[in-house]
């Protein structure tokens, strides 16, 4: 399924800190290979949240892992803050991390919190790694807590202490301590309820200022759209639309886009009916 845009484009005027250019991902010998990217363009600007939306096996999580160099591209390339990453090893991909340049929020946040370990020393230990002095890593920390809405007294609890909602907003606060140029979070409040979700979308929101490029994956229109400058739609794979959240959500374009606008109730776009739901999915699958 063709393009409908070509690429997402960050505003002009303002270099990109993330640039992908035609990115293919395959899975799986040459037998059996499934294309799970095909031909994927995009580029994040400082300040700037775009939304990544598509419903499971569209590819966004592959997308997020493979600007992370987490999955190895089959073509195309990824530069992020000036740096083509696209032909990195091990060693360069650690020396990138560990100079906080990118950061992953994932959906679960205690697959990136040890356990074992305090939420203090967790905030603290990707500053300390850099070389940051004990006192001003534990001055970040404590300014970061409270810019997440939390409490100082939950620093020396571990992670198992804490409630959902907590350890996300933790998760966000680690990812952010390291000043990082662009931070990717994979389904960051799907697993959250409505309270928890805002309060999450509303810290994100704050960080605009800063200039830190997000990008924003989620199977969650309604979340995208209230957090996103920009939407990027993918689609087996393919990115079928871009535009502003407000175009995409008022004017999709794409019949994917408008399948996904009409199956989110809580939007300005009218919900389709049922019959009208089926026809969109029967020109999808067909």
């Amino acid at each position: 399924m063709p393009q409908e845009e070509g690429s997402a484009g960050a505003a002009p005027g303002r270099e990109p800190v993330l640039d992908v250019t035609g990115l293919d991902v395959h899975y799986g010998s040459r037998r059996r290979r499934r294309r799970a990217l095909h031909g994927v363009s995009l580029t994040v600007a400082p300040g700037e949240t775009l939304g990544i939306i598509g419903e499971t096996g569209s590819g966004k999580s592959t997308l997020a892992r493979a600007v992370l160099g987490l999955v190895r591209a089959s073509a195309g390339s990824v530069v992020i803050d000036g740096e083509d990453v696209s032909a990195y090893d091990q060693r360069q991909w650690r020396g990138l991390r560990r100079r906080g340049v990118v950061q992953y929020v994932f959906q679960d946040p205690l697959r990136s919190l040890d356990p074992d370990l305090t939420i203090e020393t967790s905030l603290a230990e990707p500053l300390l790694i850099r070389g940051v002095p004990f006192d001003e890593a534990a001055a970040r920390v404590r300014a970061f807590v409270s810019r997440v809405r939390l409490s100082e007294d939950l620093l020396d609890r571990l992670p198992g202490e804490l409630s959902g909602g907590q350890r996300q907003r933790v998760a966000v606060a680690r990812a952010l301590v390291a000043e990082p140029r662009l931070v990717i979070l994979d389904e960051p409040v799907s697993a959250l309820d409505s309270a928890n979700r805002v309060q999450i979308l509303r810290i994100l929101e704050e960080l605009r200022s800063d200039g830190v490029a997000l990008v924003f994956i989620s199977h969650d229109l309604g979340s995208v759209a209230g957090i996103a400058d920009r939407v990027a739609v993918l689609y087996r794979g393919e990115l079928v639309e871009v535009g502003t959240a407000a175009d995409v959500i008022n004017r999709p374009r794409h019949t994917y886009t408008r399948l996904l606008v009409s199956s989110a109730p809580t939007l300005r776009a009218a919900p389709a009916d049922r019959a009208e739901r089926e026809a969109l999915r029967a020109l999808l699958h067909a």
